[in-house]
């Protein structure tokens, strides 16, 4: 009997300083997989619209405590459902306590500072969920892609990165990073349905086809960096994207066992209140 795949599985290998590691192998994980599937796309999505309840509980729940922090970071090339993912799993969950951050090319004055100095304003606060709808780590995607930093300089913004987080680990916030892996003819479907659709227009921009046309550079950088920072405090999981439907329950499947192991609860009955009666 073959075994069940569990989430694990699907989670980069630590990230060890003291050993030399291999680049992650993106191409090892089929995009096309479905392994958390329950056979059909309606199954699919009872089981998601069940996993949104808890999901909805749990959040509350850490709302109400103000003392631990959610972070969701996903990423992904174009068109692999970053947007898709957040509209899907949050349902329905109560927008109270939830901040979506969706991060496109700094501003002249993000700029100025030091590549983390935006992301860390948005880090989530005490109660709060917060999701990164692409993140710090553009910054070691398209500048490498670009060529606009050196290997050195993409090393150290690895570190950096490894810091941050563990700094953010250490302050409270459970990390989820999630890489939504989409295969090329996939990715290349979706750009069409977006031209030929005239209100799905504003989605597109022409810079996607010259980032389409770098393909395996992409490819490559999303695996370094990847194989770079899935650490013990904030590892990486792949996400077979292709189909949409698996994709959203993965994402929410791995949402619920981390919250689950949070140990979520809401603050203890006020005894200040016992006995209390509104006139």
């Amino acid at each position: 009997m073959a075994k069940k795949p569990e989430l694990d599985d699907f989670r980069i290998p630590f990230f060890d300083a003291g050993k030399k590691l291999k680049p992650f192998d993106l191409s090892a994980v089929d995009p096309a997989a479905k392994p958390f599937s329950l056979g059909s796309k309606d199954a699919d999505r009872e089981r998601l619209a069940a996993i949104g309840a808890q999901l909805d509980d749990l959040q509350e729940k850490l709302h109400a405590q103000r003392r631990q922090r959610v972070l969701l970071v996903l990423q992904g090339m174009d068109t692999s459902g970053k947007d898709g993912t957040v509209r899907a799993v949050f349902h329905d969950v109560d927008p109270l306590g939830l901040r979506i951050v969706p991060f496109r090319a700094p501003s002249e004055r993000e700029a100025a500072h030091d590549f983390l100095w935006r992301v860390h304003a948005q880090a989530p606060m005490a109660g709060e969920f917060a999701v990164f709808n692409r993140s710090h780590y553009e910054d070691v995607l398209v500048p490498r892609v670009l060529k606009t930093i050196d290997s050195d300089e993409c090393e150290r913004r690895y570190r950096h990165m490894r810091d941050f987080e563990a700094l953010l680990v250490d302050s409270g916030t459970t990390i989820v990073k999630c890489f939504l892996h989409i295969s090329k003819d996939e990715q290349r479907e979706r750009l069409q349905a977006r031209i030929d659709d005239p209100t799905k227009h504003w989605k597109f921009d022409v810079s996607d086809l010259e980032a389409r046309k770098q393909w395996d550079a992409y490819q490559d950088a999303y695996a370094a960096a990847l194989g770079a920072t899935s650490t013990d405090e904030a590892p990486w999981y792949i996400i077979p994207a292709d189909s949409k439907t698996h994709r959203n329950l993965m994402v929410a499947e791995l949402l619920l066992r981390t919250m689950q192991g949070m140990k979520l609860e809401f603050p203890a009955a006020k005894e200040s209140l016992k006995g209390v009666k509104v006139e």
